[in-house]
């Protein structure tokens, strides 16, 4: 078989290998399937009978890696939080407070969004909550229905770059990067997201006020003070949480692993105090930890099992060459066709194949360049979430579709992402010609 792939240079033998896999998946095989089976194949085509080893060695590598016991510990959390209501405890606070003014229950949906983000760092936990505590109540109340699924599909968007971001903790184990450095570079964007998701509801709101009315006032005065103060204090609850996460790690008080458990603990008791802690609650936070987390281990496995495939080509190498010897371009232009395809590739896959498979190939080309790692780990989180919310496949546009009311039609879900999408452009451009946005905390904090 090897005499099969002899006559076509390491550029051939890459595209075609992404071709199978392209092809796998349109057969409907799952992401890790289609990954894994090309690279075992691939190894045993390319380097005989011992060439599956290879592969199978890289995707064990996976069990060595320590701080990956973070992972479903990040999750539990998040689960936690969602099951036993504090999330809806939190929107509820924002409702009261907020609710007064036009556009006030969008613009506590993105306050929820980003404190959600800051508890979970996953960015479905923020899609699946805003889809189904925010929304029905902003659709109750006449609000425009596509800005509303606009707004949410870009908050969630924040949970990739807030820490506990889990995609940055993935970035970071595989770039060899320290992850409290990462996750400093990524509140700085984080935030400015947020500000021009703010601010564009509040020009349109102020332009347009029957996109999003205010409570009547008759509601509002409806409403106990002593609630408005309950709801206050509950509020209060997930700064806790946030701060015994990132702060005892951010400060050097304990390690990646070590902060993920106090999180999970720390939910665990939040619950227990809101008295909501349940045998339910606790079985679906664990059946669902276990899922997300098993779907985790997989794709990682696989896409480790891919890219052995790729080091054992020297393929970075051939696409460094590809880019700056033949085509000719510039490293910002280089910088600018992978992120073109992330863009690509986020049609089909999820973040973590995506940048398990190609960060063996571009993190290497990335330094090589001269570019930082750390801010274009930033970078890619950010490329990540304009692929997930790109027509025609668009990874956010179907879950939303799963998790919104039967009115929200995939026509209101693909109409609603063009000026969300715009902000999250705008805001890529921004951190790329102003790199301090993602690393002015980094460089202030860690003294880099």
């Amino acid at each position: 078989m090897f005499d099969l792939t002899m006559n076509l240079s390491y550029e051939a033998i890459a595209l075609l290998l992404f071709l199978s896999m392209g092809m796998l998946m349109l057969t409907g095989q799952r992401v890790f399937a289609a990954i894994g089976v090309t690279g075992a194949i691939a190894g045993f085509v390319l380097w005989g009978t011992g060439g599956h080893e290879m592969a199978f060695n890289a995707s064990i590598s996976l069990m060595h890696m320590f701080p990956m016991i973070s992972l479903p510990l990040f999750i539990f959390m998040g689960y936690i939080l969602s099951e036993s209501g504090i999330a809806n405890d939190l929107y509820r606070m924002f409702h009261v407070w907020f609710g007064g003014i036009p556009g006030g229950l969008a613009l506590g949906t993105v306050g929820l969004m980003v404190l959600i983000s800051a508890m979970n760092g996953l960015s479905v936990a923020g899609l699946a909550i805003g889809a189904t505590i925010a929304m029905p109540e902003m659709l109750k109340r006449n609000y425009d229905k596509r800005m509303v699924t606009g707004i949410i599909q870009a908050g969630s968007s924040i949970g990739l770059m807030m820490p506990p971001s889990v995609v940055l903790v993935l970035y970071g184990m595989i770039a060899r990067q320290p992850v409290n450095t990462l996750w400093l570079a990524g509140i700085g964007p984080a935030l400015l997201l947020a500000v021009m998701l703010t601010l564009y509801i509040i020009i349109r709101c102020r332009l347009n006020p029957s996109l999003a009315p205010a409570l009547p006032k008759e509601e509002l005065d409806a409403i106990d003070p002593r609630e408005k103060r309950r709801l206050l204090k509950n509020g209060l609850m997930p700064l806790v949480i946030i701060l015994s996460v990132t702060g005892s790690f951010l400060s050097g008080l304990s390690s990646l692993v070590e902060a993920s458990a106090v999180g999970a603990l720390v939910s665990i008791l939040a619950a227990w105090y809101k008295r909501s802690l349940t045998k339910k609650v606790m079985r679906i936070a664990m059946v669902q930890t276990l899922s997300v987390s098993c779907m985790f281990m997989w794709i990682m496995m696989a896409a480790l099992c891919f890219s052995s495939v790729f080091d054992g080509l020297g393929a970075v190498h051939a696409i460094k060459n590809l880019f700056l010897q033949s085509w000719h371009l510039s490293p910002w232009e280089v910088l600018i066709v992978m992120q073109i395809s992330f863009l690509i590739l986020g049609m089909f896959l999820d973040d973590t194949a995506m940048l398990i498979i190609v960060a063996p190939l571009y993190i290497p080309l990335v330094k090589s360049l001269g570019f930082d790692p750390i801010w274009y780990g930033v970078l890619y989180t950010i490329t990540c979430q304009v692929a997930y919310m790109t027509p025609p496949m668009g990874y956010n546009l179907f879950l939303m579709k799963a998790m919104a009311p039967k009115s929200i039609t995939l026509s209101d879900i693909y109409s609603s992402i063009l000026p969300v999408v715009s902000m999250l452009v705008l805001s890529l451009i921004l951190v790329m010609i102003f790199p301090q946005i993602a690393m002015w905390l980094p460089n202030t904090v860690m003294g880099r």
